[in-house]
């Protein structure tokens, strides 16, 4: 099956799609304006569609009429399973949520929302999934199983992924799927590259919010006071002191302080002192060390200081490990997709992190990176994304969405056969 000659004259409709959730950005687990335009886009495809109770997800199933006997190619050594076995399940996922950050692109479908912005390049997914929908809806005959198309609300921080599991989505097509894939864009990498690894491929993330309760008073007079700012500084330097001198050097860790908050005005001492930061490890170990250590260090720094100090340790997601088969997989679709220079191989993980984590963690499969610089040079310069000037490329969307058909279309056929050599 020809993917790319099937989304390519889909690249204006894609676009109008894209260009749609950009100008109406929604944030959270409620999404009530892109779950109405994944509604209206998936409409006449004859998917089973539902959505969820606790958020606003869009669960479509896509079942392949194929009695297990496709053109789609198939390792060598294996038979095509009999009527009597399962038909495989494959599902696909694309999350739909934006960040609360002001857009500053200029582009003529920029943000109408002020302080809400698709700076995480979702709007891209999104119609991305959709263009996979409507590519293999076409080509339901030639499916000898079913696609679950799972558009996920929440990814930021909501654990949307958490609400569509609890709620079913890995048996929407009434098993658990074979496989699972997603992907992501990236704002500085060269448009058309397709990258990923085997294993650990995102961090674990977790959240730290402290409050420290000192006594305020007259800026005039510290001594008659007992000041959380200081201590709240000394905390998060030492925090950083702290895991350098604690975690081993070749177990990567960062901790973020993204937030610190204090005061009314210059020369009133507060009562209290906040800041909120965010924690990411590869390594069991080490993600359970720095849930000890996090809050021994900064209750030992109020101690020093005389103030009192209140320490919330919230683990969130889990690493994103890549199956390494689906991974080697997914590198082989997408180089017979767009040539073998096109599809690399990720030397290190990075520490952002991922709620399809979630999924990987009850069904194999993996998730890649799609490379969406707008520009012709220099990605490596350019906005990352969750930055204020992170643009994407529209030409990238027909490509994500072959993708994603073909990595369903080939993992069907895969699982419809038994392997012969054991």
């Amino acid at each position: 099956m020809d993917f790319l000659a099937d989304t390519r004259p889909l690249a204006g409709d894609l676009t109008e799609l894209r260009h749609r959730l950009h100008r109406h950005p929604e944030i959270g687990l409620h999404l009530p304006r892109t779950q109405e335009a994944v509604f209206e886009a998936l409409e006449g495809l004859g998917l089973e569609l539902s959505t969820g109770d606790s958020c606003s997800s869009v669960v479509g199933v896509l079942r392949g009429t194929a009695p297990g006997d496709t053109s789609v190619p198939v390792p060598p050594g294996t038979v095509q399973a009999g009527p009597s076995n399962r038909r495989p399940v494959v599902l696909l996922r694309g999350d739909m949520d934006a960040l609360p950050i002001t857009e500053d692109v200029d582009v003529p479908f920029r943000s109408t929302i002020q302080g809400r912005m698709h700076a995480c390049g979702h709007d891209l997914h999104t119609s991305m999934l959709v263009g996979a929908a409507w590519a293999l809806g076409s080509r339901r005959d030639r499916l000898p199983g079913d696609v679950v198309f799972m558009f996920q609300p929440g990814e930021e921080g909501f654990d949307g992924a958490g609400h569509m599991i609890a709620e079913g989505v890995l048996r929407a097509a009434g098993r658990l799927p074979d496989a699972a894939y997603a992907l992501h864009v990236l704002s500085n990498l060269d448009r058309g590259l397709v990258t990923t690894r085997a294993g650990a491929l995102m961090a674990a993330s977790d959240a730290v919010f402290v409050t420290v309760r000192g006594r305020g008073g007259h800026g005039s007079s510290p001594h008659l006071a007992a000041d959380p700012v200081p201590a709240a500084c000394e905390m998060v330097l030492a925090l950083q002191t702290a895991m350098s001198r604690t975690v081993d050097t070749f177990a990567p860790s960062v901790l973020t302080v993204g937030r610190i908050a204090a005061g009314t005005r210059r020369n009133v001492i507060p009562e209290t002192a906040e800041f909120d930061a965010t924690v990411r490890t590869i390594d069991p170990a080490v993600r359970a060390q720095l849930a000890e250590l996090v809050p021994r260090v900064c209750r030992g720094v109020a101690a020093a200081h005389g103030v009192e100090v209140d320490v919330r340790y919230e683990a969130e997601y889990p690493v994103t490990v890549n199956d390494a088969d689906e991974a080697a997989f997914a590198l082989d679709v997408a180089a017979g997709l767009f040539g073998t220079s096109a599809a690399l191989r990720m030397q290190n993980p990075i520490m952002g992190a991922e709620d399809f984590s979630r999924v990987l963690a009850e069904v194999p499969g993996a998730m890649l990176f799609l490379g969406a610089f707008p520009g012709e040079r220099d990605s490596g310069r350019a906005p990352s994304i969750h930055s204020p000037q992170a643009a994407f490329d529209d030409a990238v969307l027909p490509d994500g969405a072959a993708l994603l058909a073909a990595l369903a279309a080939r993992r069907l056929a895969t699982a419809a056969t038994t392997t012969t050599a054991r």
